[in-house]
């Protein structure tokens, strides 16, 4: 009985997959009923439940799966041989419930209306209008720099622990609310990795854990990125799978923070992304405009890829590109290079105003 349970969990793999496909060409459908509508409950029912631990419960979550996994493989090494149709049934049963999972938890919100529609704006942009955003942020990220610092020469350090910028965080979203209401955020369910050491040798700054809601932080990334990176990881929480739609809404929620140094942070954040686009496309404009940033802002920057220099391994680009073809196979078509599509929701959002 239990075998053939296993085989029919099995063999669903196989509509399952076909469903997600033909609901990622429904993305109106997506949005309604499953982004705004079931996934705002699941959503909050997690964070409801999980967000109150100090703790990362889906971390753990995590740790047992792998110890119990390499156990299971260790166990069935000979079973491999001797009875390989049930061990391959059970290794896709396995798989088939994790796929629904996913999907059902947060997954299915890949598919949902492109961001840029729900905000009327355009998805294009000209060079002209690139510079134009550049020139508004570079002013106010000098501005907002030198009231913290008094100098232009100098970076800025961020005053809050990291604990206390994870509190912090979710204001920005209060006050985003007041712009964008489908944003509101509560209750809130933002931690520290506890794998934030292999997180960092991987590359990356911070994760949904998909099956528990829960956003997770680095906790060993400078705090000059703490703001924007659980930011961006809330929007996500949030149902906005992608990277390029995560990272614009939060440098809007920092941006729109009532703390100064979230604001700071919020601004650069947007303007790094601003002025890496005008280099690939101008370098002599690039040149132009980087004479115009105070040195302070500059060394912000230098600070963060100073950080991720010291923390480079030869298997990062292993995971890089394994998490590039996991955002290809979810609609995202250029991998981790959509990240820089970010720049056309700032520079159509910024232009406007």
């Amino acid at each position: 009985m239990l075998k053939n349970k296993k085989t029919i969990l099995a063999l669903l793999l196989i509509p399952q997959y076909f469903l997600v496909k033909l609901l990622s060409n429904f993305p109106e459908f997506v949005e309604q009923y499953y982004s705004n509508g079931f996934y705002q409950f699941i959503s909050k029912l997690f964070r409801y439940t999980l967000g109150w631990l100090s703790f990362s419960f889906g971390d753990l979550v995590y740790a047992f799966s792998i110890i119990y996994i390499i156990r299971w493989f260790i166990k069935n090494l000979k079973r491999i041989r001797k009875d390989t149709k049930n061990w391959f049934i059970d290794v896709a049963a396995t798989i088939s419930l994790i796929y629904f999972t996913f999907h059902l938890f947060w997954g299915l919100n890949y598919y949902r209306l492109p961001l840029h529609k729900n905000l009327n704006l355009e998805a294009n942009y000209t060079t002209e209008q690139l510079v134009k955003v550049t020139k508004q942020l570079i002013e106010k990220s000098n501005e907002i720099h030198l009231q913290l610092v008094k100098s232009d020469t100098l970076k800025v350090d961020v005053p809050y622990t990291k604990s206390e910028i994870l509190k912090l965080a979710p204001i920005g979203y209060k006050n985003l609310q007041e712009l964008f209401p489908h944003l509101k955020y509560h209750p809130k369910s933002i931690k520290k990795s506890l794998f934030s050491y292999p997180l960092t040798y991987m590359g990356f700054s911070g994760y949904l854990n998909p099956l528990t809601n829960e956003a997770q932080v680095d906790a060993l990334i400078p705090k000059y990125k703490f703001p924007t990176t659980a930011s961006h990881e809330i929007a996500h929480q949030l149902g906005y799978a992608a990277e390029n739609e995560a990272n614009f809404i939060g440098c809007l929620a920092a941006i729109n923070h009532t703390d100064i140094y979230f604001k700071y942070t919020g601004y650069t954040f947007g303007l790094r992304y601003c002025l890496n686009e005008v280099y690939r496309r101008d370098e002599k404009i690039y040149e132009d405009l980087i004479t115009n940033l105070n040195k302070g802002v500059l060394k912000n920057y230098e600070e963060v890829r100073k950080f991720w220099e010291v923390h480079q391994n030869p298997a990062e680009p292993f995971f890089k590109l394994f998490y590039s073809n996991f955002l290809k196979a979810n609609k995202q078509n250029k991998g981790m290079e959509s990240y820089s599509y970010v720049v056309a929701l700032i520079t159509n959002y910024f232009g406007k105003e």
